[in-house]
């Protein structure tokens, strides 16, 4: 109440208010980086980003995602390609993109899924050989760390979200981290229409400001992100505590040297092993009254949209295919008891059949 009474007094509702300007320095401090600009949502933050960089052509990216990492590619005009993922982390496979290289590619699409972080030295080699841009959809990568050092750091921009359903939100929000001064006033510029100053408009802009409600909802969401990450901790290890020794139960490995912002709580159901599909379980536990998600499913390259690609053939992405059919994230959130993942952990027990 105070926040919005704040608001309300200085009358400054838009448009790089004093809670978007304070916002902005702290998340960026929070985070570990240098230059970040906010956005009203991680999509619009996504076009702008392809936008920035100038991406024509082909992108090389991941059918593992949600669906508004390729449709930001479409708002743009580019053509997606897909190719497979690794089977350990789930993450875009570097040793699938260098055949898919064409003289129309101009940029990779990888994302840190889940909040693993992509083999982005791998990614990088390639990106240098082939002089692509890199972009990262980091959505779920809200404080991922590999060896100490931020993930935002990779790449030529990294996209955030702060969708309500996210680690950290701000309501619906988003962000491009960048390197340079220079890349920054650019997206800043893209993001307000193209204005520069009162009359002068540089760039063919969009309108996607964060606005002064959402920022004052991000600082006070900052002040508590990192217990919010703990108690997930708390509950993932929980689970695999109890669920690494369930047969037809596989469990994602951590990375090592990795700090993880714990959004979801992915397994993998093998029906021959457990005695269920992951679509009968998931039934079962709708049953008892625990929501689960099938995520990602389906895959990106199985929508109408996309499905008609030559690289959207499921034979040409076997591994993401087959981990479409058997993922189920089960319930993580900050404020789950861990008397209630206990009794979840009882109920895949029980269901083995």
């Amino acid at each position: 109440m105070v926040s919005l009474r704040e608001i309300w007094g200085n009358k400054w509702l838009t448009n790089a208010g004093p809670f978007h300007e304070q916002f902005e320095r702290a998340l960026a401090d929070h985070l570990g980086v240098e230059h970040l600009s906010l956005f009203t949502n991680g999509t619009l933050a996504l076009i702008t980003a392809l936008q920035a960089l100038r991406v024509k052509g082909e992108v090389i990216t991941t059918p593992y995602s949600f669906v508004a990492t390729t449709h930001a590619l479409r708002w743009n005009g580019l053509k997606p390609v897909f190719v497979d993922i690794e089977p350990g982390q789930l993450t875009i496979d570097p040793a699938r993109i260098e055949a898919a290289i064409t003289e129309e590619t101009t940029a990779l699409l990888p994302v840190h899924v889940y909040g693993n972080p992509c083999d982005t030295a791998g990614i990088q080699k390639i990106a240098d050989a082939y002089d692509l841009k890199v972009i990262y959809d980091a959505a779920h990568a809200f404080g991922t760390r590999l060896n100490g050092r931020t993930i935002l750091e990779s790449g030529d921009l990294s996209i955030l979200s702060f969708h309500a359903t996210k680690v950290f939100n701000t309501i619906e929000g988003g962000a491009i981290v960048c390197h340079d001064a220079k890349m920054k006033r650019h997206i800043d510029d893209l993001k307000n229409f193209g204005f520069r100053d009162e009359v002068t408009v540089v760039a063919a802009g969009i309108n996607a400001k964060m606005n002064e409600v959402q920022a004052a909802y991000g600082l006070l969401q900052l002040k508590y992100v990192d217990s919010y990450i703990a108690k997930r901790k708390a509950v993932s290890e929980l689970y695999r505590s109890r669920l690494a020794k369930v047969p037809g139960l596989t469990l994602l490995r951590e990375p090592e040297g990795c700090t993880l912002p714990y959004p979801y709580f992915p397994v993998l159901v093998e029906k021959d092993e457990y005695g269920l599909s992951r679509d009968e379980l998931y039934a079962k536990l709708k049953e008892h009254n625990v929501l689960s998600r099938r995520y990602f499913y389906p895959l990106i390259s199985s929508f109408v949209s996309y499905r008609e690609l030559p690289s959207a053939a499921p034979g040409n992405l076997p591994v993401a295919a087959s981990t479409a059919e058997r993922v189920l994230c089960l319930p993580i959130y900050s404020d789950l008891p861990l008397e209630s993942v206990g009794r979840i952990c009882d109920m895949l027990e029980a269901f083995r059949g």
